[in-house]
């Protein structure tokens, strides 16, 4: 299974909106995975997990899963098991979103588990510090996403365009192998070429896309000026 190589990079995280659940996620994906085709953008999805085998299986896009527990095999009911998200299809899987935080030492553990399974890690986080503390656990990426602007419609590196920079310059002196997205607030063009500009090397982003009305030219915008 290939880990995520190409950047730039973009992420739509499918949440839980109806938008983006089951025959809805099915049609999302196929528009991003056409914007990519006609784009040549590195374009990603996560969605739910009940949706990933679908996704993985009907299409080519890259799938990554929204969350995995740090678990081993065994008896977790209603946890989200690795091995089995990488069975299901996914490549990779987002790690402490902002809707999902998990403690410093479940980070590392999933972090450590995607690398054995050969699977991608994004680590989300919230501030400098936080950013600077994942870039030591070795992840393929951090996406630094403050949490007052995630849904907002305000991106960050446009609002707090300070911090996408001294995240990228702390982490790359901390870490040059990982890479730096930008989430929280983003969804055109012009926000994307802004957090490229600033340094890092794509974006997570969700309902500025998922709640267009046209979700396909909203994503054929966004990518519009890289």
């Amino acid at each position: 299974m290939k880990k995520i190589k190409e950047t730039p990079i973009v992420i739509l995280n499918f949440k839980t909106y109806l938008e983006s659940t089951g025959e809805n996620a099915l049609k999302l994906a196929e528009n991003c995975q056409s914007v990519a085709e006609e784009t040549g953008v590195n374009i990603m999805v996560a969605p739910q997990h009940g949706d990933i085998y679908r996704i993985s299986n009907e299409l080519d896009i890259p799938v990554l899963s929204q969350h995995m527990d740090s678990i081993d095999a065994g008896g977790h009911t209603g946890s989200i098991l690795p091995e089995c998200v990488k069975e299901a299809g996914a490549v990779g899987t987002l790690i402490n979103h902002s809707e999902q935080r998990l403690q410093l030492f479940d980070i590392d553990a999933v972090v450590k588990k995607t690398f054995s399974l050969g699977m991608s890690s994004v680590v989300c986080t919230n501030n400098i510090e936080t950013s600077s503390a994942a870039a030591t656990l070795n992840p393929d990426f951090v996406a630094i996403e403050p949490p007052e602007l995630i849904g907002s419609g305000i991106p960050v590196s446009q609002a707090e365009p300070e911090i996408v920079e001294k995240t990228v310059e702390l982490i790359h002196h901390i870490n040059p192998q990982v890479r730096v997205l930008c989430g929280a607030g983003i969804s055109t063009g012009d926000d994307l070429k802004a957090a490229i500009d600033l340094g890092s090397e794509g974006v997570l982003l969700a309902s500025g896309i998922i709640l267009a009305d046209d979700s396909k030219q909203a994503l054929l915008d966004l990518v519009s000026k890289i």
